[in-house]
């Protein structure tokens, strides 16, 4: 998959999650219980792949050093390369084997997956389906309540209202773990809470 088709997929998918059945989003938020044991196995399922432990077990190498001031050099990097054409860090993330792999499940998903993204232990981005606003999650709930809490950690967010594409959107993390059962990352989705109320209410 080219550089140039990541770019532009992931633009259209951060644009328009609701490109397949659009949904008028209700004044009161869909309960976030609809993402189940299901939706939760699902997610194991794809962290299952051989790129999400290479990618991260990488990266953790990568920065295993790493102080709270290069954290925040990355991070202040990725924030001015988007409001910059010259982006090296956010390119070489989106074009990375794990960017492509998630990309492609929310492009399958048909609209249910605003987001998807993988961090490291550092709560430092590793791959991602779209371009996230930042390039440091370890001060956020998605990485504290999860990858500090231990192997099989779920931690659903409260839904929030998409004033662009009116729909509510849940963000769903989980500690990912290495085969010794040893913690090395998390991964967070982005669901459509609405569109997922709607396949549930005609399923």
């Amino acid at each position: 998959m080219s550089r140039k088709f990541i770019f532009i997929l992931a633009a259209f998918l951060s644009l328009t999650p609701m490109a397949a059945g659009s949904v008028v989003a209700s004044e009161t938020a869909p309960s976030k219980d609809l993402v189940d044991a299901g939706a939760i196995n699902e997610l194991k399922q794809w962290l299952a792949n051989p790129v999400v432990s290479l990618s991260v077990n990488s990266q953790n190498r990568k920065y295993a050093s790493v102080n709270q001031q290069a954290i925040d050099d990355l991070d202040n990097q990725w924030r001015a390369e988007r409001e910059d054409q010259d982006q090296p860090l956010i390119a070489a993330t989106l074009s990375s084997p794990l960017s492509s792999y998630l990309t492609q499940i929310q492009a399958a998903s048909g609209g249910l997956y605003a987001e998807i993204f993988i961090m490291d232990a550092n709560g430092l981005n590793v791959g991602q389906s779209s371009i996230t606003s930042d390039f440091w999650q370890g001060d956020e709930a998605k990485f504290q309540e999860t990858f500090s809490k231990g192997v099989n950690t779920v931690f659903v967010d409260e839904p929030e209202f998409n004033e662009d594409t009116k729909t509510w959107r849940v963000q769903v993390s989980m500690t990912i773990a290495n085969d010794k059962q040893q913690p090395i990352g998390s991964i967070t989705v982005e669901y459509n809470l609405t569109e997922l109320s709607r396949r549930k209410a005609s399923a």
